[in-house]
C-alpha cells in the first residue's frame, strides 16, 4: 500500500489567517490524484479522524480536479502567535499527511 508522500508531488501547509491552517496536496498526474480521491483517504472524515479534530473543525474540503489537487482548511485550536501556539506561521501542520496509506 502507498504512502501519500510516494503519489503526491506537494504536500504542504500554511496560515490561512490567524484561526485558519489550510492543506494542499498536488499531484503530479490525473491518475495519482484519481487514486487518492477515490480511496477517500483524504475525505472529510479521513482527515477529522487522522488530526483527532471534530468534523466541524473543517471549514473547507475542495477536490480540484483542474489541478490534480486536494484542498482543506481546519480551524485552529488557537490563534496564530498565541501563547500555547506551537507552529505560527502553521507550516507544519501536515506531517500525519505524509505516511498516510492510500488504499
Amino acid at each position: 500500500m502507498p504512502k501519500l508522500h510516494e503519489l503526491a508531488k506537494t504536500i504542504r501547509s500554511k496560515n490561512a489567517g490567524v484561526n485558519q491552517v489550510t492543506f494542499d496536496v498536488i499531484f503530479p498526474d490525473a491518475a495519482s490524484y484519481d487514486r487518492v480521491r477515490r480511496s477517500g483517504a483524504l475525505s472529510r472524515a479521513s482527515v477529522s479522524a487522522l488530526f483527532r479534530i471534530p468534523p466541524e473543525r473543517i471549514s473547507d474540503h475542495v477536490e480540484f480536479d483542474l489541478a490534480n489537487a486536494i484542498k482543506f482548511t481546519l480551524y485552529r485550536e488557537r490563534p496564530s502567535g498565541s501563547p500555547g501556539d506551537w507552529d505560527i506561521l502553521g507550516c507544519q501542520f501536515y506531517g500525519p499527511l505524509v505516511d498516510l496509506d492510500v488504499p
